[in-house]
């Protein structure tokens, strides 16, 4: 018998999107980060809820179900208590409660709220207890620990949970196994194709699933591999490894020290090497040394300043400490503004760069490169080359710990001599034992960068000869030191890391307290710079020691990871939880290249079962017809690979109509059945980017389509709008009004699952082939016909939610644009500021123009006008009532309430604007009632903390509210 699990019928998340995003903003701290880089790793806290959500029954009581949920994932009262791991102290509790409450506890000392003498251990605890439980959930989780990080839920929540679920489980890994003989009959088998940072087969099998995992991309593999295998090793292998890390970072230390080149004779050590790239300047023809900024410390105002010197036939280059403020403004107009290289003798010549390395246009209007192709034994650049690289500070620590810059001396040059012959001696070994990379770098989106912009052609190219020296001798040392795989694995990655921290492709952040490097990958791009940092070997000892500490149970040892093709797997899962790519996001493909050539020729030692390529023809990537038949062959071969009553879980991150059509039509083709969707938020207001972009991630909830069932449109669309309402009136009655678990984008990403739920579960559409009608090419702007249905869906769930305090009966009597601007400020209520969030408001409402009524447009701070910001605009008596499509809005009824707004506001007296529509409005008395019940909309606004600009506005809604609900008498 098929169960109905509770991820099918609610999915709390709100807390959950608090949870994730507590879990992102711990940055390094995230227990998979410290393995190694990947691009958007799912947080680890909605692989867990999503995996109890998919295996966890639900009830016939949905609230008891949603605490229960709670319980489990410590995301409750109790569980909250338990994960707190920080105090609010005296002075915080005192800003909580009232005074009466911590009388005698708690006093002025010092003008400072303090605990009074005397006071128990006890008595702390219960005003932190009574404190901590009035704070909301996101302020609650500042204190607390992440629920990975206790042992679950306490002894007396266990008895509640088994109680309601029917187990006898004492721990998570109990309650998962239970759950799962009840779903499957066995231990649930889960699978995830695209694993990428290793997610979601990390947690399976930290919860005692069995757990697969896979990937095209061995660098994700192996990420994966050592999720499960270093962290989830234990103890014995956690200590083996911490052991073999010191054993080789002192190893390394020493033949460096050795060298003798790092440390100058005078007890001091360099941390930091400050590098750029040098140009000629075609009118002076000296070489330019090229930055955008010469500033290196913002703190102890330290800059670089040029000096000509015409026998180098270029500049010297001066470390000024404790710079003037003529120096430090100087200092900020670098050398290279606007793609360009500005002349020092006379900033206004500028040269673009493009010029410089002589790109230019071939007979066909092709654009050729100008710059030479480095090879591969090229470790600096040859004499003649456009651009040459040259040390320009060094920061050195002192015996005491003082960090002092310099200017280069002629030692610190013939130090860089001793680097590049001691590199040199033992480049062809090193490259042949792989030590250091010999691999090409395959031309694509973003790697083909590196040949125009620098001429590098091999990956070991994107580093200095010093950094070369370094990583090679640690990789040397690692294999002399041990070659077990456990060992190995994590060394490897612990290079990883340092590659990632420590190549030319990294900025010196001159603003960071302390100043410091960037990583490579800050963004998901090869970037080049113009002038770059390397590491001091002092400073890698926190990079290259990985983080894989686990404090509680160990790891399923039944776990599967492999590089596998998708289209290929053969593993049969009850659960697959997959995060696929879409139109080129990331090209995962090129980027894990700069890790896989460190890589390549030790992973067939350690897994002769695996490949050691990138196997970039495979990557599904785009989002043209092959991009969608590669999906379809995957998502089939997953549908093939999954029990009859298994589930899918797919997350992605989109908003877009026509992209969840393709989807739709996608998973439809593989024989796949939508049966819900949530969305989970991962950014908070606090963390906004600039930009409009999504901020949550969609999972999408998926089951095989069984049997044959045949629909017509004619049919479909109010099975449609059925389904939209029941979804959305479900949402709402499991909803929190303390602490709502559902947003606007939340209730229309709703309308397309309905949608998308309704269309899967047939077999077929009329004579449509859904292969056909996928694939297709379509003219611009020509939707299929699941995105029309789509787009109807979204259109019933918009008119469908009435925003709070307006009456059906005002609603059913509005035109779509006056729906569209009470629903925009009913965004503005709940927080909402993204541009993107408007827009698809508009879309869902057919209204084509709206940018009209924005009083603010940029992308995370989008609001429609007030009254008094409308002024006269727009209206039907206006010159510029039809501008911009303001047409249908001009001539409304909203339109004229705001105006008699501003009217009352304007002159201070609410009766001008009762006489403006008693005038205006020959349709005044008809709906009176609208009109009140429109302005009562608009008063409340002066309660809403967001609101705050309504404020003036507001309060005369509410008085003339008050005159035209008084008017009873008069002249009709």
């Amino acid at each position: 018998m098929r169960y109905t699990p509770f991820i099918e019928t609610q999915f709390p998340i709100a807390r959950l999107s608090a949870e994730s995003y507590k879990e992102r903003k711990a940055g390094s701290g995230q227990t998979l980060t410290g393995l190694g880089k990947w691009w958007g790793r799912k947080p680890l806290i909605l692989v867990r809820a999503a995996l109890l959500a998919l295996l966890m029954p639900a009830s016939d009581k949905p609230e008891q179900d949603r605490e229960i949920f709670y319980k489990i994932l410590t995301m409750d009262e109790d569980g909250l208590w338990r994960r707190k791991n920080k105090a609010l102290g005296a002075s915080g509790i005192a800003q909580i409660l009232k005074p009466e409450e911590y009388a005698g506890l708690i006093e002025l000392k010092g003008g400072k709220p303090a605990w009074a003498s005397g006071v128990t251990a006890d008595q702390k605890e219960s005003l932190e207890k009574l404190a901590f439980a009035r704070l909301p959930y996101e302020e609650k989780l500042t204190y607390c620990c992440r629920p990975e990080e206790i042992d679950g839920p306490s002894p007396t929540t266990w008895e509640e949970i088994n109680r309601h679920l029917g187990t006898q489980a004492q721990n998570l890994q109990e309650l998962f196994t239970e759950l799962s003989q009840k779903a499957f009959g066995h231990l649930a088998r889960v699978g995830d194709c695209f694993c990428g940072g290793g997610s979601v087969p990390f947690e399976a099998a930290r919860l005692g699933l069995e757990a697969y995992g896979s990937d095209l991309n061995p660098v994700a593999v192996l990420l994966t591999w050592g999720a499960i295998n270093l962290i989830g090793g234990g103890k014995e292998v956690q200590e083996e490894v911490r052991k073999a890390q010191e054993e080789v970072w002192r190893k390394v230390d020493e033949q460096i020290t050795a060298w003798g080149i790092e440390h100058d004779g005078q007890g001091n050590r360099a941390d930091a090497y400050l590098y750029c790239v040098e140009a000629r300047c075609p009118a002076t023809g000296l070489w330019v040394p090229l930055a955008p900024s010469w500033v290196i410390s913002e703190k102890y105002r330290v800059v670089a300043v040029l000096r000509r010197n015409d026998e180098r036939q270029g500049y010297d280059i001066d470390i000024v400490t404790g710079a003037s403020e003529a120096q430090m403004k100087a200092a900020k107009q670098g050398t290279v503004q606007k793609s360009a290289l500005v002349d020092p003798e006379d900033p206004s010549r500028t040269y673009p760069i493009a010029s410089l390395r002589g790109d230019r246009r071939g007979p066909n209007g092709e654009t050729i490169y100008g710059l030479r192709l480095w090879e591969n034994e090229d470790l600096v650049p040859r004499p003649d080359d456009v651009f040459q690289e040259r040390l320009y500070c060094v920061r050195w620590v002192t015996p005491e710990g003082e960090r002092i810059y310099k200017s280069v001396s002629s030692a610190d040059l013939e130090r860089e001599r001793k680097v590049l012959v001691l590199l040199t001696e033992r480049f062809a070994e090193w490259q042949e034992k792989g030590y250091i990379p010999s691999k090409k770098i395959s031309e694509g989106a973003e790697t083909s960068r590196l040949f125009r912009e620098r001429g590098w052609t091999h990956w070991h190219h994107l580093f200095n000869p010093r950094q070369l020296l370094v990583h090679g001798l640690l990789m040397e040392k690692f294999y002399k030191l041990n070659n077990t795989p456990h060992i190995i694995t994590a060394l490897l990655l612990s290079m990883g890391r340092l590659i990632n921290w420590d190549s030319k492709l990294i900025q010196w952040l001159s603003l960071r307290p302390g100043e410091g490097s960037s990583q490579t990958f800050s963004n998901q791009a090869l970037n080049t710079f113009y002038n770059y940092p390397i590491r001091g070997y002092i400073t890698t000892k926190s990079i290259l020691d990985i983080n894989i500490e686990n404090n509680f149970y160990s790891f399923n040892s039944m776990s599967q990871i492999l590089p596998f093709d998708a289209r290929d797997v053969t593993y049969t899962a009850d659960l697959w939880i997959t995060d696929p790519p879409y139109a080129d996001a990331v090209n995962y493909h090129e980027l894990a290249d700069f890790f896989l050539a460190w890589y390549e020729k030790h992973l067939p030692k350690l897994f002769p079962d695996w490949y050691a390529d990138s196997r970039a023809a495979l990557a599904v990537r785009g989002a043209d017809e092959d991009f969608k038949k590669s999906m379809v062959d995957i998502y089939s071969n997953l549908a093939r690979h999954m029990s009859d009553n298994g589930l899918q879980l797919v997350m992605f991150t989109h908003q877009d109509a026509g992209v969840w059509a393709d989807l739709g039509m996608i998973l439809w083709a593989a024989g796949l059945q939508v049966t819900a969707a949530w969305t989970i938020g991962t950014e908070t207001s606090s963390g906004l980017k600039e930009g409009n972009y999504v901020q949550g991630t969609v999972c999408l909830v998926l089951r095989k389509r069984l049997g044959e069932r045949r629909a017509w449109l004619d049919e479909l669309y109010p099975q449609v709008e059925d389904e939209v309402k029941r979804q959305l009136d479900s949402m709402k009655a499991i909803d929190d009004n303390l602490q709502p678990q559902f947003g606007d984008t939340d209730y229309q990403l709703a309308a397309y699952a309905a949608a998308l739920r309704v269309l899967t579960g047939f077999s077929s559409i009329e004579d449509m082939d859904i292969r056909h009608e996928l694939f297709r090419a379509r003219t611009k702007n020509e939707a299929s016909e699941f995105e029309k249905i789509i787009d109807r869906a979204v259109s019933i769930a918009t008119n469908y939610r009435i925003p709070q305090g307006i009456s059906q009966y005002t609603w059913r009597n509005l035109e779509a644009i006056e729906r569209l601007y009470l629903s925009g400020l009913e965004l503005e209520r709940h927080g909402e500021a993204r541009h993107g969030a408007y827009q698809e408001l508009a879309r869902g409402f057919g209204v084509a123009e709206y940018k009209f009524m924005l009083g603010d447009s940029e992308a995370n701070h989008a609001r429609f006008r007030t009254p008094s910001e409308f002024k006269r605009m727009y209206l039907a008596s206006s010159q510029n009532s039809s501008d911009r499509g303001a047409g249908a809005f001009s001539e409304s009824l909203v339109r004229e309430i705001l105006f008699a707004v501003y009217e009352s506001v304007r002159t201070e007296n609410p009766r001008e604007g009762m006489n403006y529509l008693k005038a205006e409005r020959q349709d005044y008395w008809a709906r009176r009632e609208d009109i009140i019940n429109l302005l009562d909309y608009f008063a409340a606004s002066r309660n809403v903390s967001a609101l705050t600009h309504w404020k003036e506005d507001a309060a005369m809604a509410q008085l003339l509210s008050g005159l035209v609900r008084n008017d009873y008498v008069g002249s009709r």
